[in-house]
């Protein structure tokens, strides 16, 4: 991500995030919002400044020891940068005084800055201080209730790493500081992953280590023995219960006038960390690849070498071939990039362009001067060349998707 112009580090686990890979942030964004609006989720934005009345109401002021960036402001009240939002968003429910069972479910979800005072930052955006989040807080009437939305929004992020075609896994996992009673991660199986997982070979078992205290060899369902593999967390879910209702008296009316505590859950997902794992699992030595349609520019133009004999007419043929696909595709004429560096040959571009990960390389090659032209296009993620007209070009990116 160095090499590509993604990130720049300023310091100990904190990132610029350079333009293209906030392009391709904000694209991820669009499908998570996507995603999480399709099961009721309305997005808020909640303050990252955070007071330690409220996390010391839950005990983790205490609890979450180094871990939290605490302040003190000029009238020497203390509070946090928040690396999370149960106790912010739970006393956000809690003010509003005449809840009725009848507006709940009530899922609410932001994607903001989070901070954690990382004991060793590495890995890039992969375990950094500061670093971007999707969360989602959920409320509903009941027990029975709450556990559909937990379903629901777990199907939400399978939903999500199949669009994104990321290889993911889900696992029962430890609640660890967050808490409550029922836990999943999504796992991106990698080498260089921190969490240790156990796989049942046909699919029917998977945990965090951390969960099973060593003394589960095989699977409960087939016997089968289980895998040990390595995986990069990528999104967490919890069951709350009323562990954080109770605290800030979040009730709502019941059908019986009767005021309950709702029932919480909550849902993480890593979306600088998705980048980084993501680019991590599909990438070659020497290239990045991005799921197609998250990244930051889908198309490249390389026009042939300044001074080549096939300049005049390549040049010419190849905005025309831009003119036409942004007036049949004007989604993709934003998401088009033009290498003007023409005093390089086509191979010394054509790499670079293979470094960047750009899904779709337009080249015009030798083969513009043949009639009709034809132009040499390369489908990365597919791996393959091919050799088209113009409207072969245009009829292969109207296949193209972007968020």
């Amino acid at each position: 991500m160095l090499q590509g112009g993604l990130v720049y580090p300023s310091g100990p686990g904190c990132y610029y995030y350079l333009p293209p890979a906030v392009r391709a942030m904000e694209k991820l964004v669009k499908v998570v919002d996507g995603e999480m609006q399709a099961v009721g989720g309305q997005k808020l934005n909640m303050p990252s400044l955070s007071s330690a009345e409220l996390w010391r109401a839950s005990g983790r002021w205490d609890g979450m020891g180094p871990e939290l960036f605490r302040l003190v402001d000029r009238h020497d009240k203390a509070y946090c940068l928040a690396p999370t939002h149960e106790e912010a968003v739970t006393e956000l429910v809690a003010a509003q005084s005449n809840l009725s069972y009848k507006q709940l479910p009530l899922r609410l979800y932001q994607v903001t800055r989070k901070f954690r005072d990382e004991p060793k930052p590495r890995f890039g955006l992969l375990r950094s201080r500061e670093f971007y989040m999707k969360d989602m807080y959920t409320f509903d009437a009941s027990e029975e209730a709450a556990r559909q939305t937990y379903d629901l929004v777990c199907d939400a992020y399978c939903s999500l790493f199949d669009r994104l075609g990321l290889p993911f896994v889900k696992v029962q996992a430890a609640t660890g500081s967050i808490g409550g009673t029922v836990s999943h991660e999504f796992q991106l199986p990698a080498d260089i992953g921190e969490d240790r997982l156990l796989l049942c070979p046909n699919g029917h078992f998977a945990a965090n280590v951390e969960m099973l205290n060593g003394e589960r060899t095989s699977c409960p369902t087939c016997g089968e023995k289980l895998t040990q593999s390595k995986g990069i967390e990528v999104g967490h879910t919890f069951y709350l219960g009323t562990k954080y209702s109770s605290i800030s008296n979040a009730v709502f009316c019941s059908p019986k006038n009767k005021p309950q505590l709702a029932e919480m859950g909550c849902y993480g997902l890593g979306i600088t960390r998705i980048l980084a794992a993501s680019i991590e699992v599909l990438s070659t030595e020497d290239s990045i690849r991005w799921p197609s349609l998250i990244a930051p520019y889908q198309l490249c133009f390389i026009p042939p070498k300044r001074g080549s004999k096939e300049e005049e007419e390549g040049v010419t043929l190849l905005e025309r071939v831009y003119d036409d696909l942004a007036e049949v595709l004007p989604h993709l004429a934003g998401d088009s990039v033009l290498d003007d560096r023409t005093q390089l040959t086509i191979g010394k571009r054509l790499k670079d362009a293979n470094k960047l990960g750009y899904p779709y390389v337009v080249i015009a090659g030798k083969r513009v001067c043949e009639d009709p032209p034809v132009f040499e296009v390369w489908n990365q993620n597919a791996g393959e060349v091919l050799f088209l007209t113009k409207e072969g070009v245009i009829e292969l990116l109207s296949k193209v998707q972007v968020p």
